[in-house]
């Protein structure tokens, strides 16, 4: 007899796999950049160099002003019915 519904275990293991050795390989990247910079930090004229990096990087990717309407429609609110 066929099953009625069909068993994508296979695939899922496969996927959550491949999604885990992303996310180890992303957080140790992150962690040798941690130890690059605490590095750094510890020599006089590269700490310098690389506060004012971390500094515009900070303010280009977190202060930047986004209106609330823009993150509206890119999450596709305008687009359900009850809206």
């Amino acid at each position: 007899m066929d099953p009625f519904i069909q068993n994508d275990q296979d695939y899922l293991a496969a996927k959550f796999h491949i999604n885990d050795s992303h996310v180890s390989q992303a957080c140790h990247l992150a962690f040798l950049k941690i130890q690059s910079w605490k590095f750094a930090l510890r020599t006089p004229s590269i700490g310098k160099r690389y506060r004012k990096e971390a500094e515009e990087m900070l303010k280009q990717s977190f202060f930047t002003f986004v209106p609330n309407t823009h993150v509206l429609s890119e999450e596709g609110y305008y687009l359900l019915p009850e809206n």
